[in-house]
């Protein structure tokens, strides 16, 4: 999957690339798939904005006048203002209690289940599969800081790492020494209908939210612009991130007959996506509408 030459992808953009606020880059995607893992890079080209080291805007495909759009946005400011209140930062300790609670039964994996990339965490998803557990992963190798935090957290220096109901089980050693001694199968949680998992996720809060990323990390440009949204109105919600389980975000596309993400849910019922999100801000329907009424 290369990356296309940077005339190419700017052809047609009406902005300087030789502007002292902005610096460009070419990569080639296939040679660095940590690097298109992270930043989920799905075509060529797709040129990704960043300030600060953070993701800041992306364009995919060749679209000069969007690049034009945003690359001149992003260049006229001397740093991020925001009209709502930040979501604060969360400390490391935070975020990764929060991610080993995130489902009752956690493994954090070097790959996804439908990619391990080593041999450990294909084992040990081997040996999950035969006993249908449901369990939710956190690929280590997209986030560098939970990568090295959770060694020092857990007290356990290798992946993969499997926790149930927030306690740390051990890694592939411990789980073949359990499972020899007949003793794994009895603490694992089984697999729930995916029906059944959909309709315990959508009624999970009031006012639910399926994006990519976090509320304090959104990964796609429509989940941030959502987020920002919901930030405006004030309300408590909760959210799932659907890059961490790809049998929900692909099952709730057929549950939902809703093609894309974000989706956001109030009392179970679907209301929408992000453009029918900002058509009843538009209109001042948003706050009734999520709240219900």
């Amino acid at each position: 999957m290369p990356c296309s030459s940077p005339s190419e992808n700017m052809r047609g953009a009406s902005f300087n690339p030789n502007s002292k606020n902005v610096r460009f880059g070419t990569l080639m995607a296939e040679d660095l798939s940590e690097v298109s893992l992270k930043h989920q890079i799905q075509a060529v080209p797709t040129v990704v904005l960043l300030r600060e080291g953070k993701q800041v805007g992306r364009v995919e495909g060749a679209n000069p006048g969007e690049l034009t759009t945003q690359v001149k946005k992003q260049a006229a400011k001397t740093e991020l203002i925001s009209c709502t209140p930040a979501t604060p930062a969360e400390d490391l300790n935070t975020r990764l209690k929060r991610l080993i609670n995130s489902a009752k039964c956690m493994l954090f994996m070097k790959g996804s289940p439908q990619q391990p990339r080593c041999g450990f965490s294909r084992t040990t998803i081997e040996l999950l599969a035969k006993y249908e557990v449901d369990y939710s992963t956190f690929d280590i190798l997209s986030d560098e800081e939970v990568r090295q935090g959770l060694k020092t957290y857990s007290n356990w220096p290798t992946y993969p790492q499997l926790y149930i109901d927030g306690e740390l089980i051990g890694g592939l050693d411990i789980l073949k020494e359990m499972d020899a001694a007949e003793e794994l199968e009895s603490i694992l949680p089984k697999k729930q209908k995916l029906e059944d998992r959909l309709k315990k996720f959508v009624n999970q809060a009031p006012l639910m939210v399926f994006m990519k990323g976090e509320p304090s990390n959104p990964r796609c440009g429509f989940s941030r612009q959502l987020v920002q949204i919901l930030q405006e109105t004030g309300l408590t919600y909760e959210t799932f991130d659907i890059l961490l389980d790809e049998e929900v975000r692909q099952g709730l596309k057929t549950f939902s007959n809703w093609p894309t993400y974000p989706q956001v849910y109030v009392k179970g019922e679907l209301i929408g996506g992000l453009d029918i999100i900002k058509e009843l801000k538009e209109t001042g329907d948003l706050l009734s509408t999520l709240k219900g009424e």
